[in-house]
């Protein structure tokens, strides 16, 4: 497999490692699975090995003494692959370097999978459900977060070769639907808006009309219970309601470069009888009751004391019903059903997860993502108090057009506001993105679009230098003789662009995107010291075209790290 030239070596050494821990015990201590996992590069080698760790108990010695005595029974294998330049115990960790046949096989094959780069290497179907803000308004800051780490996470697998759907789940049966279905008939939408913020603004107003005016509960309470039994006239108010927030929201994403394949609602669950199906396969079960009318499951048996109502005293279904019938759905159209929610869901996905369990279904993996917000505070769509994702969209790509029309008043007008905008859009997505999705974060638009700090301009100014340096190179078509890039930032960078799919395969069985974030920095930060300690179009003449070489492959691994992150590969900035 072409790109996969680190993962095949890691798996071959931890074949090795596996055999040789079997030996030393006489019986299996680690799984094989456990020894590959523990596999990885280093700050002190390009693969790393903490298993002596687990054989010093069964050993009785130390982990450093048990290093050493795997590295008896392992070492003239490595020593053995054309692969492994040098094996050696550092305390309790057995450290490889990788040899110059191992970088020049890295280069042969990135050159020739080009923009085909790490692609390919797995199979199956994975839905990837994000997003799904409840269509009462525009994406703020906080929604864009959810968006951001589930667009990235498919793409990831898609990049490896994953046969992956995207889904949208709305909201178009809940109590603020219905405020926005009865705000409709009653207040007049603003039609020189964005729907979705023309929508905002009739929901804020609604709210106000309700708190002032208890009454009118009566009626939102009605127009629930009428959708549910899908009157046509209602049904058709909130999907009026629905698909011009929803519309407004598509353009927000898209100009993000994120694109959901299915959106589906809430009523099909309904409509299609699934959710009624949810309720009888519930009642059955012994831990069902009804309270004061409604319908509940008791999950202390699951270790979860808060009981979680499916269905109210009026008869109508919750979110968490239907949400139940939409997964079971979901899931008998895929291996693997990914969740992205934001820390507020934490409850509700656990008793999720515990229903479906109990039903003998299939279980979602869900990214619990902490919150994000500005340095302004906090934000809420209810009181009318938030930034748009659209208004910091705005405002960071003005900002990024200010610095590319300071950096580039050569060029066209037109090509500095398309380089303003990629800069400004990849900003955002990175800074969101190099987050681990349990840390809460303030997005500072300001740092984010620092060129001088290692954020996503960084990344884009390397791939457009490497462009450049191809560029005033010309046409070329000679790799070289590539073992003389023996430099150790020629070195370093070969093996920097070898571990990409490796850390796509970290990302996506561990579901944090914010490696490849990290990765590409990295990536970014090992072509510019190449660049700064090795002269490419100034090169004696047998080394210019083997560091050409080494530009292209690099300008390919960073353009993958790029596109897969969602943001442009800029050729100039």
């Amino acid at each position: 497999m072409a790109s996969g030239m680190y993962l095949t070596v890691r798996k071959e050494i931890a074949g090795w490692l596996y055999d040789a821990a079997c030996g030393l015990i006489g019986k299996e201590p680690i799984s094989a699975d456990e020894v590959l996992m523990g596999l990885g590069p280093s700050r002190y080698a390009d693969i790393s090995s903490s298993l002596a760790f687990r054989l010093s108990r069964p050993l009785g010695v130390s982990p450093a003494e048990a290093a050493k005595m795997l590295l008896s029974h392992v070492g003239e294998r490595l020593e053995g692959s054309p692969y492994v330049e040098r094996v050696e115990a550092t305390g309790p960790y057995i450290n490889i370097h990788l040899s110059m046949q191992y970088c020049t096989a890295v280069l042969e094959k990135v050159l020739k999978e080009r923009e085909h780069y790490g692609k390919g290497l797995r199979e199956g179907r994975v839905i990837i459900e994000h997003t799904s803000a409840n269509p009462n308004g525009p994406l703020h800051v906080g929604h864009i977060r959810n968006s951001i780490i589930g667009d990235t996470l498919a793409r990831i697998h898609r990049r490896l070769g994953y046969d992956v759907s995207t889904m949208y789940y709305v909201n178009d049966m809940g109590r603020q639907m219905a405020i926005v279905a009865w705000a409709l008939t009653r207040l007049s939408l603003d039609d020189t808006k964005k729907p979705d913020h023309a929508v905002a603004d009739v929901y804020v107003e609604a709210n106000r009309l309700l708190a002032s005016d208890p009454s009118l509960e009566s009626e939102i309470t009605e127009l629930m219970i009428r959708n549910e039994q899908n009157d046509p006239e209602v049904r058709e108010r909130f999907e009026r309601a629905v698909e011009l927030a929803v519309s407004g929201i598509r353009q927000s994403l898209a100009r993000m470069n994120i694109h959901i394949d299915t959106y589906v609602h809430e009523s099909q669950c309904v409509d299609s009888g699934a959710v009624d199906e949810v309720v009888r396969r519930l009642e059955r079960s012994a831990h069902t009751y009804v309270e004061d009318g409604a319908l509940m499951v008791d999950l202390t048996h699951m270790g979860i004391d808060k009981p979680l109502v499916i269905r109210r005293r009026d008869g109508t279904s919750l979110y968490t019903t239907r949400d139940i019938a939409y997964h079971i759905w979901k899931a008998r159209r895929c291996d693997r059903m990914i969740d992205v929610l934001g820390a507020d869901h934490k409850l509700v996905s656990t008793q999720l997860k515990a229903v479906l369990e109990m039903l003998g279904e299939k279980k979602p993996e869900i990214v619990v993502f902490e919150f994000v917000s500005l340095p302004e505070g906090s934000m809420s769509t209810r009181m009318g108090k938030f930034i748009s994702a659209d208004e910091l969209l705005d405002r960071v790509v003005e900002h990024a057009r200010r610095e590319v029309d300071a950096r580039r008043g050569d060029m066209e007008e037109s090509e500095r506001r398309t380089i303003a905008e990629a800069v400004g859009i990849g900003a955002v997505r990175y800074d969101v993105v190099k987050v681990s999705p349990e840390k809460d974060m303030v997005f500072d638009w300001k740092s984010a679009l620092d060129f001088e700090k290692l954020g996503a301009p960084f990344i884009q100014y390397a791939h457009a230098r490497a462009c450049s340096i191809l560029r005033r190179a010309g046409e070329q078509t000679e790799n070289g003789e590539l073992s003389l890039l023996v430099e150790p930032s020629e070195q370093e960078l070969i093996k920097r662009i070898g571990q990409f799919t490796h850390v796509l395969e970290q990302c996506v069985s561990e579901l944090r995107p914010h490696y490849l974030a990290q990765y590409a920095r990295e990536l970014a930060e090992a072509f510019n010291q190449f660049y700064r300690q090795c002269p490419v179009l100034g090169a004696p003449s047998n080394l210019r075209a083997p560091r050409l070489t080494l530009v292209r492959a690099a300008r390919y691994g960073l353009a993958a790290c790029l596109e897969t992150l969602g943001i442009a590969p800029l050729e100039e900035m």
